[in-house]
C-alpha cells in the first residue's frame, strides 16, 4: 500500500495551522527553511544512508563515520553553507563524530580562552579543517572533579616551553570524542607549575598527531577505549585515551586569555576577568537544553506515530479494535512527553538569549548576573538530559513489543542520548551546585541582597512562605498565575527549609553532604519552576496561527500539572495546594489529555522531521509500519541463508543424538 497516508484521517482532526506551528518550533520562518532544505538535501543523498548502522562492525561503522564526516565537509564547501546550514546538515546526519568536538568544544574554547594572537593563529586552520581539534580533559580517575586532575604542564625556563606529562595511571585522559584515531591537536587540560608551584589547571593546545602520516608524535600513546553501550549510537565515535611522556611544546601555547606565564616562567593574571571563561560553559550547555528538545521530539514524534496505527482490544461492533493513543493510560504517559519536548524547547530559545545577555554583560565587565546564569544554565542541563533519557526508554515501552527492535528507531537512540546525563556535568553533581547558590541566595535575603533573574522570586520570601493557594474548581488550575504561585511556593519553601536544616549543623559542609538528597530535590523544584515560567512566558507573545497558541496552552497546563501530579509529595507537604486541589489538578490533567488527543499526530507532524532523520519505521510519517517492518525483518543477514551458517556443526549434530562424535 505504497503511497496511501495511514494516518491521514488523524490529521483531518487536526485544529490548528500546523505550518504555523512549524515556525514556532523553528524559531522562525527563516529558520524553519533552511531546516527543511537542508533536511531534505541529507534524505535524499545517498552516502548519507543509515539504516544498516545497527549491523556494521565497529570498524566498518568508524569507516562509514569518516566517509560522511568528508562528505558533510564536502558539500559544506561545495554549496558554500553558512555556520547555520552547516550547523543543520551535521545535525541531520545524524551520526556522532569528530566533527561534534571539533566545532563544538575544540573552536570555542580557543575563541574562550586564546588571546586575539592565539585566535589569529588556530582558529583560520581549524575552520579549514586544516587541523583537527578535541577537548582532552577527563581523566580516567577525574571527571567531574576537574581541580583534582593530574597531568601535569611544567614550565621550562631553559628552554621556553612546557613540558606535558601523565605522572600516574589514572592521568591518562580518557573519554574525549575524536581523540581515539583522529584528532591531529587537542586543548589538553593540565596543572600548571612553575618554580614547583602549582597553579592549578590550565588549558594547553598540543599537537598529537603528524599532519604528513598522521602517526602519533614522540612522546603521545594514544587510542581507542572500545565499545560502548548500544549497537552503532555512539559507537561511531572514537573516544580516546592519550598519556604523555613529557612531550614538549611552545610557552605560546598555553590558552593565556586569563593568565600568562611569562619568559622567565612567572604567572601574571591578564586585565580579562576569569569570569570570561563561564560564557564557554554557558554556551555549550545552552546547545545541549536545545539537543535535549530534539532528542525527546523524535522519541515522542516515533511513539505518538506507532501509537495512533496500532490497535489492540476493545473492537467495537464493526469489529475493528481501539487505537492505543486513545486509552487513557497510553495518554497519560504519553501526552506529558509531548509537552515537555515542547518546553525544553522553549526554554533553550530562552538559554539563547540569556547566553547573548551574559555575553554582552561580561565585555561591559559586569558580573552581577553570573552565579545565577551558571547555576540556572547547569540545573537545566540536568533537568532536560535526566527527563529525555528517562522519556525516551518511557516512549520505546509505550510502543510495545516493537519498540525494541533496532528499526524502530528507540534503542539506537537511547544509546546514543544517554551519556548526555554525564558529560559536561554529572547530572547530580550540577544539581548540588544550584542548591549552593539557592542556599547562598537564601542566606542573603536578610540583608536585603534582591536576587536576580530566575531567583528574583525569592525576593518575595514572605508572602510565597504563607501565601495559600485559592484553586476551588478544576478550571482554576488554568490560569498561568495559579499555576506560578504554586510553583514558586514550592521552590521557596524548600530551599527555605533546607537551610533551616543546613543551619543546625557546625560545620556547614558535613551539613551539605548530609543533606545533599534534599538539597538536589531543592534544586529540582527550582528548575521545574524555570521551564514552566518560561513556558507560560513564550505564552505572552503574540504567536501567528489559526489555534496555535491555544495548542500551546494546553501543552503548558498539561505540562505543568503533570509536574505536579509527579511530584505530589512536594505540593503537599510544603503546604503548597492542599489535598482537594491536587485532585482537582488531576481531573483538569485528564480534561487536557482529551484536548491535546485529536491534535497529537499534528503536533508532532509540526517538528518536521524527515524519515531519514527519525530513522524508524514505527515513526514513519505514513503510519504504514506492518509491511514495512515484514520487509525489514528479511534485510537481516542472519537471513542470507536459509539453513544458518553452523547448522552442520551444531544443530544437526543434536538432532541426529551425534553429539558425542561431532568435534565441538
Amino acid at each position: 500500500m505504497e503511497g496511501v497516508d495511514h494516518l491521514a484521517l488523524e490529521r483531518s482532526k487536526t485544529q490548528f495551522d500546523v505550518d504555523q506551528m512549524k515556525v514556532v518550533w523553528a524559531g522562525s520562518r527563516h529558520a524553519l527553511d533552511v531546516s527543511d532544505r537542508i533536511g531534505r538535501l541529507v534524505a535524499s543523498d545517498p552516502v548519507f544512508k543509515k539504516d544498516n548502522r545497527t549491523m556494521l562492525s565497529r570498524k566498518d561503522l568508524f569507516k562509514d563515520t569518516l566517509r560522511k564526516a568528508a562528505h558533510v565537509w564536502k558539500r559544506i564547501t561545495e554549496l558554500k553553507l553558512t555556520e547555520e546550514e552547516a550547523s543543520r546538515l551535521r545535525f541531520f546526519v545524524d551520526q556522532p563524530s569528530y566533527m561534534d568536538l571539533h566545532w563544538g568544544m575544540f573552536i570555542p574554547v580557543i575563541k574562550g580562552s586564546g588571546t586575539e594572537e592565539q585566535q589569529k593563529k588556530w582558529l583560520p586552520m581549524a575552520y579549514k579543517m586544516q587541523i583537527i581539534g578535541c577537548y582532552a580533559q577527563t581523566e580516567l580517575g577525574h571527571g567531574s572533579n576537574v581541580q583534582g586532575l593530574e597531568t601535569t604542564a611544567t614550565f621550562d625556563p631553559k628552554t621556553d616551553e612546557f613540558v606535558i606529562n601523565s605522572p600516574t595511571l589514572t592521568s591518562s585522559k580518557w573519554w574525549p570524542g575524536g581523540l581515539g584515531k583522529v584528532s591531529t591537536h587537542a586543548v589538553v587540560f593540565a596543572r600548571l607549575i612553575t618554580d614547583g608551584q602549582d597553579h592549578g589547571v590550565n588549558g594547553f593546545i598540543v599537537q598529537l598527531r603528524s599532519l604528513d602520516d598522521h602517526l602519533p608524535l614522540p612522546g603521545v600513546t594514544v587510542g581507542d577505549i572500545g565499545m560502548k553501550f548500544g549497537s552503532g549510537a555512539y559507537n561511531s565515535m572514537d573516544n580516546g585515551v592519550l598519556r604523555f611522556d613529557h612531550v614538549r611544546i611552545p610557552r605560546d601555547q598555553m590558552l593565556m586569555r586569563v593568565s600568562q606565564v611569562t619568559r622567565e616562567g612567572k604567572v601574571v593574571l591578564s586585565n580579562v576577568p576569569r569570569q570570561l571563561l563561564y560564557g564557554t560553559m554557558v554556551f555549550v550547555r545552552q546547545t545541549i537544553v536545545a539537543d535535549a528538545s530534539s532528542a525527546l521530539s523524535r522519541a515522542v514524534c516515533i511513539a505518538t506515530r506507532y501509537s495512533a496505527v496500532r490497535r489492540q482490544f476493545g473492537s467495537n461492533d464493526s469489529g475493528v479494535e481501539t487505537q492505543v493513543i486513545d486509552y487513557k493510560t497510553q495518554q497519560s504517559r504519553l501526552f506529558p512527553l509531548l509537552a515537555s519536548a515542547y518546553a525544553f524547547r522553549f526554554v533553550g530559545e530562552w538559554l539563547k538569549w540569556l547566553y547573548t545577555d551574559v555575553t554582552q554583560k561580561l565585555q561591559a565587565n559586569d558580573f552581577s548576573t553570573l552565579p545565577e546564569a551558571h547555576a540556572c544554565t547547569a540545573g537545566l542541563k540536568s533537568l532536560t538530559t535526566s527527563a529525555t533519557a528517562d522519556a525516551i526508554e518511557e516512549c520505546r515501552k509505550l510502543c510495545g513489543g516493537h519498540g525494541y527492535l533496532s528499526s524502530s528507531g528507540l534503542p539506537e537512540l537511547f544509546a546514543v542520548y544517554i551519556p548526555a546525563c554525564t558529560y559536561e556535568g554529572d547530572n547530580v553533581v550540577l544539581l548540588l551546585q544550584v542548591a549552593r547558590f539557592l542556599m547562598k541566595t537564601v542566606s542573603q535575603l536578610p540583608s536585603g541582597k534582591k536576587p536576580v533573574g530566575t531567583t528574583s522570586y525569592m525576593g518575595r520570601a514572605e508572602q510565597l512562605l504563607q501565601s495559600r493557594s485559592n484553586v476551588q474548581k478544576a478550571e482554576d488550575w488554568l490560569k498561568p498565575s495559579v499555576i506560578l504561585e504554586a510553583f514558586e511556593a514550592r521552590a521557596m519553601r524548600m530551599s527555605v527549609a533546607c537551610a533551616k536544616d543546613l543551619s543546625k549543623f557546625a560545620n556547614p559542609e558535613e551539613g551539605f553532604a548530609e543533606l545533599s538528597p534534599n538539597l538536589v530535590d531543592a534544586a529540582v523544584a527550582h528548575c521545574q519552576l524555570i521551564v514552566v515560567s518560561k513556558f507560560i512566558e513564550k505564552l505572552q507573545q503574540d504567536i501567528p496561527g489559526k489555534g496555535v497558541k491555544e495548542q500551546l496552552q494546553i501543552l503548558c497546563n498539561v505540562y505543568a500539572l503533570f509536574i505536579v501530579h509527579k511530584h505530589l509529595g512536594d505540593f503537599l507537604s510544603t503546604g503548597s495546594i492542599t489535598a482537594k486541589q491536587a485532585s482537582l489538578a488531576n481531573d483538569q490533567l485528564r480534561s487536557l489529555y482529551s484536548q491535546v488527543r485529536p491534535n497529537a499526530i499534528a503536533l508532532v507532524d509540526a517538528f518536521n522531521y524527515t524519515d531519514h532523520y527519525l530513522s524508524s519505521i514505527l515513526g514513519r510519517y505514513d503510519g504504514n509500519v506492518y509491511p514495512k517492518l515484514y520487509e525489514e525483518a528479511w534485510k537481516d543477514p542472519l537471513n542470507d541463508t536459509v539453513v544458518p551458517e553452523g547448522y552442520r556443526e551444531y544443530i544437526q549434530p543434536l538432532l541426529k543424538q551425534q553429539l558425542r562424535n561431532a568435534r565441538l
